[in-house]
């Protein structure tokens, strides 16, 4: 069997749906050698996959400050050289347009894996994995162009999938919900990367160090967004007594991402001064030694697909105080502190208990690492295989 993933949207640095794509490529090939797992683009694509690795790695280390007011007036012409970088872009749009059409149709594939939303027109059965519908049912926490893709290209994407995958039963049934038979929907949950462990403190110092945090701390992980919920939590440390604050600062550790106006203006003028402190995105090197270190992870989600991050830190030790969302119960509802998303009070309180109650972090703890263990890429791999292999041993209507 002859399996390709197309992973040319996947570019910048790793956060979910590229995590997912190099761990499931990874994990079915120990699973099964026999069969063969591609990914699209190949080595002849490299340069292009690192200038937008770059561009991507460039937008999201640094923290912006609170915008200004536009000023009015027509924008300014480019000169030579913004003409040669727009020729550029272009350019390489264009030959990413064509590159992967022309891959799939060359290498004679059994199956078609879009890890990403949408795939795309070809004559192959056709397996898609929808993470979630937040760009569907909430536009308004995305950037236009996105939700404007989604309202044209999505529907006729799940029409032309064979078969879609995805990690949680909640998103299952809001696929049902848009009127995708559940027939056609399977749930395989996502595993936790091997190299998540806890760290201890001896051997997480020098990471600690290098990124200049204490060595009590609470943590929120993921990129800056409307759905994560981040002002509210903010909100939720700020209001806390400074004796507290001081004790332990809150730790946001991820990329400026979009719609970020009214948190960053929140971030810059009121809780920097009062004990937030942002430190962008985290190298995976050190992303073990940074959930060891910290007392808990606060990860108040409006809405996720799965939500790595929570059985990130039960991995590596870690207590998770987390939003009674659907996949957060499904994932970590167990062992997790859950909490309404937006009962800012509950949140005030659970912080405070977090940094001032070891006995309440223990029982947190407790199972932790035995729970995370269940959340293996290979058991991810061996579920998703058996959607394979029901595909290929019976004839499939074609893709359109």
């Amino acid at each position: 069997m002859r399996v390709v993933f197309n992973v040319m949207e996947l570019h910048g640095p790793r956060t979910g749906v590229a995590h997912y794509t190099e761990q499931l490529v990874a994990a079915l090939r120990r699973v099964s050698a026999a069969d063969r797992f591609d990914t699209l683009p190949g080595p002849v694509m490299r340069p292009i996959r690192e200038y937008w690795y770059r561009r991507a790695a460039a937008k999201a280390k640094a923290s912006p400050p609170a915008p200004p007011a536009p000023e009015p007036g027509p924008a300014p012409r480019p000169g030579l050289l913004g003409c040669v970088r727009g020729w550029r872009q272009r350019a390489l749009l264009k030959l990413r347009g064509w590159y992967v059409p022309y891959k799939l149709w060359a290498g004679g594939y059994d199956l078609y894996h879009e890890p990403n939303g949408i795939p795309r027109p070809w004559d192959v059965p056709t397996i898609t994995t929808v993470h979630d519908l937040s760009a569907i049912l909430h536009p308004d926490w995305h950037p236009p162009e996105r939700a404007a893709h989604y309202e044209r290209r999505f529907h006729e994407g799940l029409a032309r999938s064979t078969h879609v995958v995805t990690g949680a039963e909640s998103v299952r049934r809001e696929l049902a919900a848009l009127g995708l038979d559940p027939a056609r929907v399977t749930v395989v949950p996502h595993g936790v990367r091997p190299g998540l462990r806890p760290v201890p403190p001896a051997e997480r110092a020098p990471a600690l160090r290098a990124l200049g945090l204490p060595s009590s701390y609470l943590l929120s992980v993921g990129t800056l967004e409307p759905r994560k919920n981040l002002r509210m939590l903010m909100r939720a440390y700020c209001a806390l007594p400074a004796a507290l604050r001081q004790k332990c600062p809150l730790v946001l550790a991820g990329g400026w991402g979009w719609r970020t106006e009214a948190l960053a203006a929140f971030y810059h003028t009121t809780a920097r001064d009062r004990g937030v402190r942002h430190v962008g995105y985290l190298p995976e090197r050190h992303l073990a030694a940074v959930y060891s270190g910290a007392r808990a992870l606060a990860f108040p989600s409006l809405y996720e697909g799965f939500g790595l991050p929570p059985l990130e830190m039960l991995a590596c030790g870690g207590a998770v105080l987390a939003s009674a969302i659907g996949p957060h119960q499904e994932a970590v509802g167990g062992v997790a502190h859950l909490l309404e998303a937006a009962d800012e009070a509950g949140w005030r309180d659970a912080l405070a208990r977090a940094i001032d109650d070891d006995d309440w972090l223990d029982s947190l703890r407790a199972g932790a690492t035995r729970h995370a263990r269940a959340f293996t890429w290979e058991r991810t791999a061996s579920k998703l295989l058996e959607v394979y292999r029901s595909l290929t041993a019976r004839p499939q209507r074609r893709a359109a």
